[in-house]
C-alpha cells in the first residue's frame, strides 16, 4: 500500500475510522496514517504495546493466552484486536505482532515471523502469519505495508 491518501480517502467517504495495536512495528502503521494532514477524522489513535504487561493492561490480553499460544500468534493478536477496537470505538483496527529480528527467533517462529490482523465492521476479521526476509527495519517496513494493504482490500470489497 503505498498511497496512504487514497487509503484515508475511502475511510473518509464512508465514515470509518481506524485503529492501530502494534508491537513489532512500533508505531509505523500509526504514522503512516498521521503523516497526511487532516487524518484525525478518520484516525482515532493507536497504542504501541511492546512488552507483555502493557498488551495485557492495555489491551485485555490474556496472560494464558500469551503462555498457550505465544505472543507472536494468530489468538494474541486478535484478542489486540478486540482490546484496541474497545479503547477507541474505531471501525476498524490493525494489530501486529511478530519478531523483527535479530535477535527473537525460534525454530518455530523464526526472525520475520509477523502476524498481522484486521478486525471491523460487517464482521470483518483476517488473521494472517507472514514471513518477511530482511534487516530489521525492513521486517517492520514489509509489516507495516502489508497490513495497510489488506485494510485496504477490505475496504474495497465492501462496495
Amino acid at each position: 500500500m503505498d498511497n496512504i491518501i487514497e487509503l484515508e480517502q475511502i475511510l473518509r467517504i464512508n465514515n470509518f475510522t481506524v485503529t492501530c495495536a502494534e508491537s513489532c512495528t512500533g508505531g509505523l502503521i500509526a504514522s503512516k496514517f498521521t503523516e497526511v494532514s487532516g487524518s484525525s477524522d478518520i484516525f482515532k489513535g493507536s497504542i504501541v504495546t511492546y512488552c507483555n504487561e502493557i498488551k495485557e493492561q492495555e489491551l485485555n490480553v490474556k496472560k494464558e493466552t500469551m503462555i498457550e499460544y505465544g505472543v507472536v500468534s494468530c489468538e494474541v493478536v486478535s484478542e489486540m484486536l478486540t482490546g484496541v477496537l474497545d479503547k477507541f470505538n474505531a471501525s476498524f483496527a490493525i494489530a501486529v505482532s511478530g519478531v523483527a529480528g535479530p535477535n527473537g527467533g525460534t525454530k518455530n517462529k523464526p526472525v520475520g515471523t509477523v502476524v498481522i490482523g484486521i478486525k471491523g465492521i460487517n464482521n470483518i476479521e483476517d488473521i494472517q502469519i507472514y514471513h518477511f526476509n530482511g534487516s530489521r527495519k525492513e521486517v517492520q517496513l514489509e509489516a507495516t505495508k502489508t497490513a495497510l494493504t489488506i485494510l485496504y482490500s477490505k475496504l474495497q470489497n465492501l462496495h
